[in-house]
């Protein structure tokens, strides 16, 4: 018997990897799901790789090569944070292999923008700073596991664990478009409200003006490893 269910591509955020995934893929699996969960280069296991050479192009790349030789159809792709502008750029190049894109309290970027453009100039400022002081001035250190909404004494110490530098090179440059965002496809887009990640307020402000379907989810930005029965009860909410 054939499974017409699709195949969830689940991006992660910057300093992340795909194991911020791991307990959401795991209850998507448990339903019947295929779940893949890339690591884009330069992160998580992947560190090794970091280079002033990555791109946001380079990021694309990778998960168009990853759903690529994975022989992925039908697919729900799901981009946290900073892989909004990542999911962005698969659709604007692989439009006939997906089937939705959902939004995760993630990054809009309109074709020619990096995504420093967008974010909060004291914001800017000091992550220039941060990176100048780092090895090769090549990344920018994770923040605490508190910025992100994590606050369980037990979950922070993992994440804190896991973290890695993420490059500089990334959030300078630039996210090149041939169609419009979200390319025709079903968009949707997950607020995380509680706490409120503040410097993807500019982002939010896009979402409400393109009037895209916007689910809270009463979580912090990081909710996929805090809340992840929620978070799959709403991933479900969207995709049914």
């Amino acid at each position: 018997m054939t499974n017409n269910k699709p195949n969830f591509v689940l991006v992660h955020g910057a300093w992340h990897g795909g194991w911020i995934w791991k307990e959401v893929a795991d209850l998507l699996m448990y339903q019947g799901y295929n779940v893949t969960c890339p690591t884009q280069t330069g992160l998580g296991e992947r560190k090794h790789l970091l280079s002033p050479e990555i791109t946001l192009d380079t990021y694309i790349d990778d998960i168009i090569n990853h759903i690529l030789l994975e022989d992925l159809e039908n697919i729900v792709l799901v981009g946290h944070s900073f892989a909004g502008s990542i999911i962005s750029g698969v659709a604007d190049r692989l439009k006939e292999r997906i089937n939705r894109l959902i939004y995760f309290d993630a990054m809009i970027l309109s074709s020619g923008q990096s995504p420093f453009d967008i974010a909060p100039k004291e914001i800017v400022k000091e992550r220039m700073a941060l990176a100048e002081q780092s090895e090769g001035k090549l990344s920018i250190p994770p923040p605490s596991p508190e910025a992100f909404g994590v606050f369980d004494i037990r979950k922070s110490l993992i994440l804190a664990s896991k973290l890695t530098p993420h490059p500089v090179s990334t959030f300078k440059s630039k996210l090149n478009l041939e169609n419009e965002i979200g390319n025709g496809l079903s968009v949707s887009y997950i607020f995380c409200t509680d706490p409120v990640y503040e410097s993807l307020e500019s982002s939010r402000v896009s979402v409400r003006k393109m009037n895209w379907p916007i689910y809270e989810l009463k979580a912090g930005h990081n909710a996929m490893f805090t809340h992840p029965k929620e978070t799959l009860n709403l991933l479900m909410k969207i995709c049914n």
